[in-house]
């Protein structure tokens, strides 16, 4: 190439490159390097969505603590009333999924944040257990929608050989947000009494407030589809979108999308995946709303008790930061999944039989992080086989179900409590669903794949 033409042409690139602007001809820009632009652009936004999500799924646990003796309700009257969160969540997923696909990602989240905001305010004012069956109920119900919406979201940001590394930091949201909420939880609990206020309900306030300045942020600073965006220059918007539309079209030709949206909800391997997301949430769930309570046992005071809650979930983080990145590609996330509730099952059961508090509580820690390497692997896997609005409905589908697993791992551990009498048989619940989820993966791994 001779001078004259220096300025105006653009440098050749490797297949994995794209070209650069005619101002800047000698410094290659590489894919990886646009979708960590895209991604420092879009994830601390709906990451911060999802960490508010998790805080306020982990404050009725802590709440509890209080909050049953002062609504003068038993353990599993309280674990109903808490879990019916997850039944409002259930019935107005899909729908809520759709309106998001309907009116983009901004406006809906935001109507999201306000809402559930607004509803974990008043649940501080709780007066009686009709109050709070109902309270929680509409909790669910306002925040359905959050987590498949984002999921939809990010996969119309992200070339799906990004999307493992991209959901791994994604659900960093959710480890980080159980670890911050047990120290944070613990401490307002401890403040009872404070402007004439119980421990709980300044929890409820506390945390309601979060979501709503969320919500504001969201409406005015997240991007929608990548078409209109100006933080993107024209070359690295078009090597994206070309990318992306490519990778649509291959789905679609591989498989056939049915004109009806809501036939996805019969695909097999939606239920398959459905079935998997429920039984993680079952063991998630269980665990996470029944930590605290296992911990009091100790002999803690509520502040102690938050940050020992928050060890399993700061190994979760570091398991999610470090190993994730390793299973991205081809099958390795099915393998990945098959490890990790081979382990997680381990440390359960191993748990119920170990009577010393240490022993009992490091398996436990060590439990907790198989259950979130197994959500970043999952979530990958939908993009394989849906596009457009057949993937906001399948992945709601996928969600829903999840939903009414978190809310039979509240009631199982709970009943179980109630039955036995014991703090530590609760963990047979996250224990056999481990167990029924490694025979899920076992299946698709070798029979029909997730393509």
């Amino acid at each position: 190439m001779n001078a004259s033409h220096a300025g105006s042409a653009c440098v050749e690139t490797p297949r994995n490159q794209i070209k650069i602007e005619e101002s800047m001809p000698n410094i290659p820009i590489t894919e990886s390097i646009v979708v960590n632009k895209v991604a420092w652009r879009i994830l601390p936004l709906v990451t911060a969505c999802y960490l508010g999500a998790y805080i306020d799924r982990q404050n009725i646990a802590f709440a509890k603590l209080q909050m049953m003796t002062d609504l003068h309700v038993s353990e599993t009257v309280f674990a109903s009333a808490a879990s019916l969160f997850f039944i409002g969540y259930m019935i107005f997923e899909i729908p809520s999924n759709i309106l998001l696909h309907k009116f983009g990602a901004s406006k809906w989240i935001a109507r999201i944040g306000i809402s559930w905001g607004i509803i974990t305010i008043l649940l501080a004012f709780t007066s009686s257990t009709l109050m709070f069956y109902i309270l929680r109920f509409f909790l669910g119900a306002a925040e359905a929608g959050l987590y498949p919406g984002i999921i939809y979201y990010l996969s119309l940001w992200f070339p799906s050989q990004h999307r493992v590394r991209m959901m791994g930091y994604f659900t960093l949201a959710s480890s980080v947000g159980n670890m911050l909420s047990g120290p944070i939880c613990g401490w307002l609990l401890s403040q009872n009494g404070w402007a004439s206020l119980s421990g709980w309900q300044i929890i409820f306030l506390v945390t309601g407030i979060f979501p709503i300045i969320l919500a504001i942020l969201v409406f005015f600073f997240l991007p929608e589809r990548p078409e209109k965006q100006k933080f993107l220059n024209p070359e690295e918007k078009n090597w994206l979108i070309d990318t992306l539309e490519a990778e649509r079209e291959k789905v679609i030709h591989n498989t056939p999308q049915n004109t009806n949206t809501l036939s996805v909800i019969f695909d097999i391997r939606v239920i398959k995946l459905s079935i998997c997301f429920m039984l993680i949430s079952i063991a998630s769930y269980g665990l996470s709303y029944w930590l605290p309570s296992l911990v009091k046992e100790f002999g803690v005071g509520y502040t102690a008790n938050g940050f020992l809650n928050a060890i399993p979930y700061l190994l979760a983080t570091f398991a999610l930061i470090f190993l994730v990145p390793a299973v991205r590609k081809g099958d390795r996330p099915l393998y990945a999944m098959l490890a990790a509730s081979v382990i997680g099952m381990a440390c359960f059961l191993s748990s119920v039989f170990l009577h010393n508090n240490v022993y009992r509580f490091a398996l436990l820690s060590l439990g907790g992080p198989c259950i979130y390497v197994l959500l970043p692997c999952l979530w990958v896997l939908p993009s394989r086989f849906l596009k457009d609005a057949k993937a906001a409905v399948g992945i709601a589908t996928i969600t829903s179900v999840g939903g009414f697993g978190a809310f039979l791992g509240q009631n199982l551990v709970a009943w179980v409590r109630h039955w036995s009498g014991s703090a530590d048989l609760p963990m047979l619940i996250p224990a056999g669903a481990c167990f029924l989820l490694f025979f899920m993966i076992f299946n698709m791994i070798y029979s029909e794949k997730i393509t």
